[in-house]
């Protein structure tokens, strides 16, 4: 039976820093985006990420940068992996960290994949161990320090980083066709596609493409077309002053009630309560 377990929080108020092991029994309760950054290092083994319609394999000393309300969900299909997680808002970097991603490039808007080079994967390392020894500790000063290494994380991270993100094709090249009918389902969720019209886009069966998609991305073929057209609800929500049922037209719900249904279980809050809170 596999082992399903809860996300990390969606919402901080600070550094927050977590490392678990996972093998291939753990299943995340589904997708999921936070309203923070998610810094997510691999110490030991491998796992593959889905994120948005990019697929990404990672393996030890690879770090991935995940901008806030992007949609990703984790897999570990390759055997046990042990992983370090580290949540973090805009205002816990410092101005000088932020000149340093911005002179090399890094747009913080974008996921970004860091392959941690042998000669500073030592650093890194110790950095994260002190995080995690902070993150316990949960004193006065844990707080302040827990930054400071985050700083150093994120500098580490652009000295030692032997190659920026490849283009997740050339990482996940067995999984060519679902990566075609996921950058489908995100060219067109506002429309009434249904798995079939997927299928058909990339030459395959329903039944056949279903199967594959569920083994590459860990979710259904209709369960991610769901998640995506709410992902992109979830934003308009928060950044337009349209009607719930405008949005909803809008990003490929045909029926309200199913929308809203749909909203509250995947963000534990009705749509108008979501955009309260915001």
């Amino acid at each position: 039976m596999p082992e399903l377990i809860r996300n990390l929080p969606t919402d901080i108020s600070e550094v927050h820093v977590d490392t678990k092991h996972r093998d291939p029994n753990f299943l995340m309760s589904g997708h999921h985006c936070h309203t923070c950054y998610e810094l997510y290092y691999v110490n030991s083994g491998s796992c593959r990420f889905l994120v948005e319609e990019h697929f990404y394999d990672l393996r030890a000393g690879d770090l991935l940068l995940i901008p806030p309300m992007v949609l990703h969900y984790t897999r570990y299909t390759f055997g046990p992996c042990v992983r370090t997680v580290i949540l973090f808002r805009h205002e816990d970097m410092t101005d000088d960290t932020l000149r340093c991603l911005q002179a090399s490039g890094q747009m913080l808007n974008e996921t970004s994949l860091f392959h941690i080079s042998p000669a500073s994967l030592d650093q890194v390392n110790n950095c994260l161990r002190q995080m995690t020894v902070e993150d316990r500790i949960s004193d006065d000063y844990s707080l302040f320090l827990r930054k400071c290494y985050l700083q150093s994380l994120l500098v580490l991270c652009l000295r030692g980083n032997d190659a920026l993100a490849a283009a997740p094709e050339e990482i996940q090249t067995d999984d060519q066709q679902v990566l075609r009918a996921a950058r489908f389902i995100n060219e067109n969720y506002m429309n009434p596609i249904t798995t079939e019209d997927v299928a058909r886009a990339v030459s395959f069966s329903p039944n056949y493409l279903s199967r594959r998609f569920r083994v590459a991305a860990g979710v259904g073929l209709h369960e991610y077309i769901v998640f995506v057209r709410l992902h992109h609800a979830a934003h308009e929500l928060v950044t337009t002053s349209d009607s719930i049922t405008v949005i909803a037209l809008r990003c490929g719900f045909s029926n309200s009630n199913y929308f809203k249904d749909s909203f509250k279980k995947k963000y534990g809050v009705t749509p108008r309560s979501y955009r309260n809170m915001r």
